[in-house]
């Protein structure tokens, strides 16, 4: 392999360039750049120094702005968000307030006003207790959008397990012992709403449903179809159970209807009751102004003589004087029967008595 060389011819004029080592090795100095000077020094005081930071206090929703001329939020519209307000509870449904509340704002029409700027602006009104803390706790401007909003209320009002809880109370749904079939319609409807990304298709949640049932309410459903329930299409199955769920529903309010009025008529009247009050207390009157009544003692009484001693004390009752005493008594009473026309009296002498 051949390599190039230069070649310089033999000129004793001609001299071979040469690099300059001085400015290579010369080296370019670091550019020293100063601070700026502070031509004005703190003039605050130690106690303005060691404040409390006024700053950092923006929210978590940011609103854009808003262009249009004379707009305000009625004090009637925020009255009508905080009528119904979400705490935040267990039981509470987050998905039931957020429908709640686009229903109230799609009501709403400003011109040149988005009404997702209304919704961001109104939503904090519709917070109370353990929700508001939730949104004041959230890092400022880190809500940028009304879609924002929602996923994180969801996802914080309705974690990942209450989510589980409820598509197993689906699957494992069954009709009470004392739920008519209306009853369990509503019921079963009210866990699917409460759950609206349960995922179930609607072949599977009627399904669910009817298998839940009874004996009974199956056949029933099976004669409404004219025949076997699960032959019919999901749609035609779904027309048979509403239209079901309104017979029962319209029959039990007319039994309810009927129950209330025969209680109310058979009820006591007003005036009797007032007279039966009037009458207890006039009772209570006359106890209360009754003193207890003495009780005196009891006096002995001689049954011979009528003295104020025992008959066994009784100085008549001693030997012969107590027999001839009751031998006389005897006698007496026997001639007072005879002579009221006692025959049958029987003549008892003194050692009988």
């Amino acid at each position: 392999m051949r390599t190039r060389s230069r070649s310089y011819p033999n000129n004793n004029s001609s001299t071979i360039p040469r690099r300059n080592r001085r400015r290579s090795q010369q080296q370019v100095p670091p550019t020293i750049v100063e601070p700026p000077k502070d031509t004005m020094a703190d003039q605050r005081t130690m106690a303005e120094l060691l404040q409390a930071p006024t700053e950092g206090y923006e929210d978590a929703i940011v609103v854009p702005a808003i262009t249009a001329d004379n707009f305000e939020l009625k004090h009637g519209l925020l009255t009508l968000v905080q009528n119904k307000q979400f705490f935040g509870h267990d039981k509470e449904d987050p998905h039931a307030h957020i429908r709640y509340f686009n229903k109230i704002t799609s009501t709403l029409k400003f011109p040149n006003v988005p009404n997702t700027s209304v919704k961001l602006m109104l939503f904090p009104f519709s917070l109370e207790g353990a929700a508001r803390i939730w949104l004041e706790k959230e890092p400022p401007r880190s809500i940028l959008t009304w879609d924002d909003l929602v996923s994180k209320f969801i996802n914080n009002f309705f974690p990942p397990s209450k989510t589980t809880n409820l598509r197993n109370e689906i699957t494992n749904f069954q009709q009470r012992f004392d739920e008519s079939f209306s009853e369990a319609w509503d019921r079963f409807k009210d866990l699917l709403r409460a759950c609206p990304h349960h995922g179930f298709s609607e072949l599977h949640q009627l399904d669910t449903f009817y298998n839940a049932l009874n004996t009974n309410d199956q056949d029933s459903l099976n004669s409404a179809a004219g025949g076997n329930f699960l032959d019919k299409r999901p749609r035609d199955c779904l027309c048979i159970i509403k239209s079901k769920s309104k017979v029962r529903q319209s029959r039990s309010q007319a039994i309810i209807s009927k129950v209330s009025t025969s209680t109310s008529s058979s009820s006591i009247s007003p005036d009797v009751a007032e007279l039966k009050d009037m009458v207890k207390a006039l009772l209570l009157d006359k106890q209360k102004s009754q003193a207890p009544a003495t009780i005196k003692a009891v006096e002995e009484s001689c049954v011979t003589c009528g003295g104020a001693h025992s008959y066994r004390n009784c100085p008549a009752t001693d030997g012969n004087n107590y027999r001839d005493n009751i031998q006389e008594y005897v006698s007496q009473a026997a001639a007072v029967n005879y002579n009221q026309g006692n025959t049958g009296y029987r003549h008892t002498n003194a050692n009988q008595v």
